[in-house]
Parts: structure tokens; sequence; C-alpha cells
């Protein structure tokens, strides 16, 4: 008897004698903790779950308070409704027609409503989260570098050779030193107090 052989009689064994033959390996689940998701990533696990693949999503976020360290969870998948994180791909096909504004959940405002806002401006430099390299933004949320106009998740995404970025957290606002995650948050919270 082979070793192979060996291992499947005794992994058989074991677990006929347990009365799992018919349930081992049957309940897997998937979880994935992050920071943040980008939108591909909601989508396809909004999908997965559709799709009755056991699979969820938790956002984690440290906090410093009071010299203590706590840990803010958010669930944000699975939820009743799988269609707030679908991403329409035929969207970026489709510009011959006229797209209608619709409100979204858990879609965050864009760069050009951030230049609408003017929380942010055309000439401002941007700057890759701990990196030297700089661009400057247009007035149609794309960025300048070396004479060549680019989307700023293309001009990250080169910068860091990563597959997939997320452009608002690690984008910096070189006069403020924010990010532009904080820049659109702050401003969200401030007119939700108004």
């Amino acid at each position: 008897m082979t070793s192979t052989e060996l291992a499947l009689r005794k992994l058989s064994d074991f677990l006929s004698s347990n009365n799992a033959e018919h349930t081992f390996n049957n309940g897997q689940r998937i979880i994935l903790a992050a920071s943040d998701y980008d939108e591909q990533t909601l989508s396809a696990v909004a999908w997965l779950n559709s799709n009755n693949v056991d699979i969820c999503c938790f956002k984690l976020i440290p906090y410093n308070i009071a010299e203590g360290l706590y840990l803010g969870i958010e669930k944000l998948l699975p939820l009743t409704s799988y269609e707030d994180y679908y991403v329409n791909f035929l969207d970026d096909l489709t510009n011959s027609f006229p797209k209608k504004k619709r409100v979204i959940r858990r879609k965050l405002p864009k760069i050009d409503d951030m230049l609408e806002w003017g929380v942010v401006k055309p000439g401002d430099i941007i700057t890759p989260k701990g990196r030297n390299e700089e661009a400057v933004l247009k007035g149609n949320g794309n960025v300048e570098v070396n004479d060549e106009e680019l989307s700023m998740q293309k001009w990250l995404k080169e910068i860091f050779d990563w597959s997939s970025v997320q452009t608002y957290v690690i984008a910096i606002h070189k006069e403020s030193g924010k990010s532009l995650s904080q820049i659109r948050e702050e401003y969200m919270k401030k007119e939700e107090n108004i």
C-alpha cells in the first residue's frame, strides 16, 4: 500500500467513525476583514453571496480614545439586498446614452463632487500616501503628471504597482495634509449638521 492510499484509508476510517462522510467540508465560511473595500470587491462579494457562497465583509477601524485602543466593527455584507453593491460595467461603455443621476446607498461622492463643493480645487497638488511623487489636480478630476493627464486611480496604481488601490484613502491633498477620504468625510459631516 502506498503512502497516499494509506492516508486516504485513514481519513476515510476517521470520517466514517465520526459519521462525517457526507457533511465534512460542506460548511466553509469566508470572512474578509479590512479598513475599507473598493467597489469591485464589494460587487464580487455581493455576487458570491447571491450565489450561495457564505462570505461576509467586516470593516474594522481602530480608534485611539483616552489612551485606550478600540476597534470599530461594521458588517458591510451580506445584506438583504445586494443591488447596492453591484458595479454597472456597462456605464462606461454607453457614453452615448444620457446618464440619469441617482443616489445609490453606500456610494460615496467622487472627486468631481469634491471639486463642485470647493473642498479641492483645480491646481491643487496631490501626493500618494508615504511617497514623494506629486500630481496636479485638473478640473475634470484627473491629474497631470509630467505633462500627461491620467485618472487619479491609474496614476496611483502605476506608482504602487498594484492592481487595485483605495484612491481616496491613499491620495493626499498636499496643502491640508489630509487624504481625499478625510476631506470628503469632514465636508459630509459638516453638511449633515447644517
